[in-house]
């Protein structure tokens, strides 16, 4: 669907989630050797997400922007409802998202747990954040 194992259905589909909000399967088989590209629509955040998802922040505007990373990973959490996660997969050009993205939440959010999940093969990285 958009490219990157995160995005195809395959990889919903073992997402099986637990009590508490976390996938069962930590199987995540991001490797890929082939080119592609990252094709989603305009906005993952044009509705509130009653489930576990992934926002896909690695498009060509985001690697242009960092700034519209951090805004647009802050609207995904916003629109991600309380007991669920939401999987920000950050464009590679700004590196690890420790070194921009994790302060920019804890200063929006009160309380927000997360965790860095891995690297894609593509060079993007993957953050999982858990709203209460």
């Amino acid at each position: 669907m958009f490219g990157c194992p995160l995005f195809e259905p395959e990889a919903v589909s073992r997402t099986v989630m637990t009590t508490d909000s976390r996938p069962a399967d930590h199987d995540h088989d991001h490797d890929h050797d082939h080119d592609h590209d990252h094709e989603t629509p305009d906005s993952a955040t044009d509705r509130v997400h009653d489930t576990s998802w992934s926002a896909n922040l690695e498009l060509p505007r985001h690697a242009a922007d960092r700034d519209l990373v951090v805004s647009e990973a802050v609207a995904a959490v916003e629109h991600t409802t309380a007991g669920h996660h939401v999987n920000l997969v950050t464009h590679g050009d700004h590196g690890h998202p420790k070194t921009y993205l994790y302060d920019a939440l804890a200063e929006r959010f009160d309380g927000l747990s997360y965790e860095y999940v891995e690297q894609c093969g593509c060079g993007g990285h993957v953050t999982r954040v858990f709203v209460e």
